[in-house]
């Protein structure tokens, strides 16, 4: 059998290592673009040339193992040159004109005879090439899972929120259903063949009160588009807490800082520490030490079961700034009252 050679990413317009989805959205503009459908005259015997060739390039590029064995030929073959199958291509079986009998499970339909010979022992349906899609019809399959993050406040996951969330993403074709091909077996101008379609949305998501960072929020259907009418994947939401600018967060507790004056360390004192229900009076016993760490029982972030994790305030001691004479004084005072103390 005679062939040239086709040249799959030139005519996508991508480069050989496009990723599956430019490979995608190439196909679907140039599939809108020279449907036959949407020409008329002299034009549209040229558009169904270009349309069987785009289709039949996106046949092999958007299918793995197709693509492999085409990526096997290496980059230096020309579009429209003469195609010999190399002789250094073991395990692949190359096709001839012998190989396909009308009718048959052999036959390729619109398919190029380059496409038969590298690609004819792949069991390719032959009603889906004779549609147009250029794909073996597949059985529906479910949408992948997708994973984005959501940042929010220690407060929000405190007493829990709402967000309104705008995602772009892909649905299944609302007129063909997600299988790329309409009633009559036509190529789906709305999606291109793809059974996919563009769409935004806002999604309205509750975020439970006590949520951990890491943890994650599940919204059921709102992932990738399923595959042929399958249905859509989950989308979840992994949460990150930002920085805070008064708490640390470890786990369900929580922690803050405190600063005393000497004297207040000496001699204890009531002080107003801030928690995530307000403020609070905070009784530190006389002669605490630096880093020393008060507990507060019940003030950290609440847990599913009705509990909470602790609040707990390390105690820092400062001397101020701007001390008077009259405090000076006192200071040295006291350094002469300790004078001779062993340390």
């Amino acid at each position: 059998m005679a062939a040239t050679y086709q040249d799959y990413y030139q005519i996508l317009g991508v480069k050989r290592e496009a990723t599956p989805k430019e490979i995608k959205a190439a196909y679907r503009r140039l599939a809108r673009q020279w449907h036959p459908d949407l020409h008329t005259g002299k034009e549209k015997k040229e558009a169904e040339e270009k349309f069987k060739l785009i289709n039949e390039a996106y046949a092999v590029l958007s299918d793995p193992e197709k693509r492999s064995r085409y990526d096997r030929l290496g980059a230096n073959w020309q579009a429209g040159q003469d195609f010999q199958p190399p002789p250094d291509m073991d395990g692949i079986r190359f096709y001839t004109s012998a190989g396909f009998q009308p009718g048959g499970s052999g036959d390729l339909g619109d398919f190029s005879d380059f496409f038969k010979i590298l690609f004819g022992d792949l069991g390719f349906n032959p009603t889906a090439a004779r549609s147009g899609t250029g794909r073996r019809r597949r059985r529906p399959a479910r949408g992948a899972d997708v994973e984005s993050e959501l940042a929010i406040t220690l407060e929000e996951a405190y007493r829990g929120t709402t967000r309104e969330l705008e995602l772009s993403g892909e649905d299944s074709c609302p007129d063909c259903g997600g299988t790329g091909v309409t009633g009559r077996g036509q190529i789906c101008t709305r999606c291109g063949g793809t059974g996919n379609s563009s769409k935004k949305k806002v999604l309205t998501v509750k975020i439970p009160a006590g949520i951990q960072e890491g943890e994650r929020v599940r919204l059921k259907g709102q992932g990738g588009a399923g595959r042929d009418g399958g249905v859509s994947g989950d989308l979840y939401l992994r949460i990150r807490l930002l920085p805070h600018p008064t708490f640390t967060v470890k786990g369900r507790d929580i922690e803050t800082s405190l600063t005393l004056r000497p004297e207040e360390a000496v001699l204890g004192a009531k002080l107003p520490v801030p928690t995530l229900d307000g403020s609070v009076l905070v009784t530190v016993p006389a002669g605490s030490h630096n880093g020393n760490r008060l507990r507060l029982r019940g003030k950290g972030l609440p847990v599913r079961d009705g509990c909470r994790g602790d609040q707990y305030v390390r105690l820092t001691i400062d001397v101020p700034a701007g001390l008077t004479e009259q405090e000076r004084k006192l200071y040295r005072k006291l350094r002469e009252l300790r004078a001779g103390e062993s340390r």
